[in-house]
């Protein structure tokens, strides 16, 4: 079954959708009271669909929300009609917009649209093995712990970790580096290489394929 939280003020529209969508396994739960909407516990729905006028606050700011917080889809389903909303609502994060009135059955495709869509993206994101490699800023993390490195030994390692299982020649590594030449003080790629991989717990993990460069497993 399908489970969806509908902030709406109109009881007789949520009701009437509701009966409609029930014939596709898909549950309606319904609060008028933003407030009472956001407190639902959201975690446990599939997507939202959202009304903009409420009362006590705007349907936009209770987007912002439920996409900052939540990260749950969200279909707007409102009567205004300033393009204004409809824009601001997509940079909120909404996934949809369907202005009222509309036919339930349009409300059912966009639903099942979203929830492929979601699925699909969720699918391949579990199917990408998550790499022990992460770049925030000017730091190189290797299983959570920062690794000290000079500016050259930065470029030449964040140069690898960005193309992941791929070979990078020694003249890319070479050519993308705007400091190795002045920080590794004339010594060669194979110096700097050697360097990061005495940083490591697992130095194998960067490995030479001979005539080419370098590659990072």
């Amino acid at each position: 079954m399908i489970n969806i939280l509908m902030i709406e003020d109109d009881p007789e529209f949520a009701e009437l959708l509701s009966e409609y969508l029930s014939q596709f396994d898909i549950n309606i739960t319904n609060y008028e009271d933003p407030y009472l909407g956001l407190s639902a516990g959201v975690k446990k729905f599939d997507l939202v669909i959202l009304d903009l006028t409420l009362p006590g606050m705007d349907g936009l700011e209770v987007c912002e929300e439920l996409v900052r917080k939540y990260d749950i889809p969200v279909i707007i389903s409102s009567a205004r009609s300033d393009i204004n909303d409809k824009v601001q609502s997509f940079e909120l994060g909404a996934y949809d917009y369907l202005p009222k009135p509309y036919d339930p059955k349009e409300m059912y495709a966009r639903i099942m649209a979203i929830l492929n869509r979601v699925n699909k993206e969720e699918n391949k994101t579990a199917a990408t093995p998550k790499s022990d490699f992460e770049i925030k800023g000017d730091t190189i993390y290797f299983k959570g712990e920062a690794l000290s490195l000079t500016p050259a030994e930065f470029e030449v390692l964040s140069l690898l970790v960005k193309h992941q299982g791929m070979t990078q020649s020694r003249e890319q590594i070479i050519n993308t580096s705007a400091t190795m030449s002045i920080d590794s003080q004339g010594k060669s790629l194979d110096v700097i290489i050697s360097k990061i991989r005495s940083k490591l717990d697992d130095p194998k993990r960067i490995q030479a394929v001979r005539g080419v460069g370098y590659k990072l497993v």
